[in-house]
């Protein structure tokens, strides 16, 4: 009798545990060309072990406590038939209290997982990296920025023209959804649709090629923002938004430049500190140890780019101001990380206020998009007609 009662008691301290398993409440998938990202999300830290396995290449990770539920299901149906690294995945309960995810990967990679606490809209969350093995770096990634870098021409022929080069950068993106209108809309929407844009009008000019930053929906940290600039040898660099205030009837469009020595106003400060968090919000990896990352993220001696950022804010500004209200007159100033590159002039273009009914509206109208993309570029244009680009470059093309 004292065996079987104690047997019992085992069995309902089992079934109790089961009971209490934890279920996430959220997962999403985030493929780009140069990572895939994997987030899980619970309404506290995950307890977690990792390996991965050959012959095929899996990731296998183990999760403490958590039982099955409708997040986790939800998982595998969100995998993409594009996704540069991952095949399948699976769910299952691997032993008592320990459900294991396994990751089929199409190719060997390097994972980089991490926790982050609560931020913004999202609890507690495991994130899983998925980068490429080589330590090249993904081939498919290279062979993107190759094809955004048109071929030296030959040295035979006597007469090409500078080809200025644009990095555009869409706010946000992935993870991290940026300011949200009272409709409903993502400003990571928004900055990706007027940034493809852009692309294509920059494209269709004699001498200006743009490269997006981003060119899907997927999270890029401030820092590699401005890496990738560097990386096409961009002329410039333009960071779009369409961010909220605090009041909702803020409106008007802004263009904005680095400040070394603090902000132009509190509107300023406020955006610049907002956006500075995007890194919070999207999630990265605080434990990895770039020196690179150091330098970008430091706020550097730069009073020259700074000059040139603000005389073709200027001149973005001045267009602008044609399509839409200008939210102030003059060029504004302040710490944005995303534009500390040291060598390139850089802008950031708040195109509306999201948060403002009105302009949430506008902000969805194809036609206003065009026009504002209309008016960035003669923006441009009309910059280096006064302020002509004097470096040599390699890029080139035929006038």
């Amino acid at each position: 009798m004292h065996v079987l009662t104690r047997f019992f008691l085992l069995c309902c301290v089992l079934l109790s545990g089961g009971a209490q398993a934890m279920q996430l409440t959220a997962t999403r998938m985030w493929p780009s060309p140069d990572y895939t990202r994997i987030t899980l999300e619970a309404a506290q830290p995950l307890a977690h072990t990792f390996f991965t396995l050959t012959a095929p290449d899996r990731l296998v990770i183990d999760l403490d406590g958590v039982g099955a539920g409708p997040a986790l299901d939800a998982l595998a149906r969100q995998l993409s038939a594009d996704d540069p690294f991952v095949s399948g995945i699976r769910a299952g309960l691997n032993r008592p209290g320990v459900m294991r995810v396994v990751v089929d990967l199409k190719q060997p990679v390097k994972p980089s997982i991490f926790q982050l606490p609560p931020a913004g809209q999202y609890g507690h969350r495991l994130v899983v990296d998925l980068y490429p093995a080589d330590a090249g770096g993904n081939v498919a990634a290279r062979q993107a920025v190759q094809a955004a870098t048109p071929p030296s021409p030959p040295p035979a022929t006597p007469q090409y023209r500078r080809l200025i080069t644009v990095a555009i950068d869409a706010g946000h993106g992935g993870e991290d959804p940026g300011a949200v209108g009272a409709a409903g809309t993502l400003e990571k929407h928004i900055t990706l649709s007027v940034a493809k844009k852009l692309k294509e009008k920059l494209d269709a000019q004699e001498n200006m090629r743009g490269v997006l930053i981003r060119d899907g929906d997927y999270f890029v940290p401030l820092a590699q923002r401005v890496s990738k600039a560097r990386a096409v040898k961009a002329d410039l660099f333009i960071s779009i938004h369409a961010d909220a205030f605090i009041k909702p009837h803020a409106r008007g469009s802004s263009v904005f430049a680095l400040s070394e020595n603090g902000a132009t106003s509190v509107a300023a400060r406020w955006l610049a500190k907002k956006e500075n968090e995007a890194d919070l919000i999207g999630g990265i990896n605080i434990d990895v140890k770039d020196p690179f990352l150091k330098r970008t993220l430091i706020d550097l001696s730069q009073t020259a780019t700074i000059n040139d950022s603000l005389k073709l804010g200027h001149a973005v500004l001045q267009r602008i101001g044609d399509v839409n209200t200008l939210h102030k007159p003059h060029v504004e100033q302040a710490g944005f990380a995303v534009l500390k590159a040291p060598d390139i002039p850089s802008i950031l273009i708040e195109t509306a206020f999201i948060s403002n009914p009105e302009e949430e509206k506008r902000l969805n109208d194809p036609g206003y998009q065009d026009k504002l993309v209309d008016a960035i570029v003669e923006g441009i244009r009309n910059h280096f007609a006064t302020h002509p680009l004097t470096a040599p470059s390699r890029l080139t093309r035929n006038p």
